[in-house]
């Protein structure tokens, strides 16, 4: 990898806001428990890993670009990654899209976005960021704490009556 740069995705590059969703592992959910006051969580493992991927989004930067930031990881020309924030209620960016390009996972580029993101949100005048995960894409999860968000809602319903169902949405607010 050369040097990996982060910035902003503007008009003239705008076809990097699609870059492709690749497959992610399985292998846990997360268990967040509240006490009424703290949330913790506990992990279970799953006896057998398996692969996800989710549908390519074609994101319409003409449409979206009112109301969202787009901010891109570089290998030399090449988006290897994005991140799309937006503008939420209660002081408060969210983190609508978060993705890397396999090849390049745990190498630094979402925690780099990630730092941008609450870079932007704090020129914005928000608090903080906040995103969600499904429970049991347990990578994802680990990598929110690890970067300083913390647990902040769990919703049970989201997937009721879809394919999904039986999957839970966590919630994570990253503080500035």
């Amino acid at each position: 990898m050369k040097e990996l740069v982060i910035r902003r995705i503007g008009r003239e590059r705008s076809a990097d806001i699609n870059i492709p969703n690749e497959p992610f592992s399985l292998f846990g959910r997360m268990v967040p428990l509240y006490d009424g006051k703290t949330w913790t969580y506990t992990i279970e493992k799953f006896a057998e890993a398996s692969e996800m991927c989710f549908p390519d989004e074609n994101y319409d930067y003409e449409r979206m670009a009112g109301n969202s930031v787009f901010l891109g990881a570089y290998d030399g020309d090449a988006c290897i990654g994005l991140a799309i924030l937006q503008q939420a209620m209660f002081g408060y960016m969210y983190l609508y899209d978060l993705k890397v390009s396999r090849r390049y996972r745990r190498m630094g580029a979402a925690a780099a976005l990630i730092k941008k993101a609450g870079e932007i949100a704090a020129e914005n005048g928000c608090r903080g960021i906040y995103t969600q995960a499904q429970d049991n894409n347990l990578g994802a999860c680990l990598f929110y704490l690890k970067t300083g968000f913390v647990i902040g809602g769990l919703d049970t319903k989201v997937y009721e009556g879809t394919p999904q169902e039986g999957k839970k949405d966590i919630t994570f607010y990253l503080d500035l």
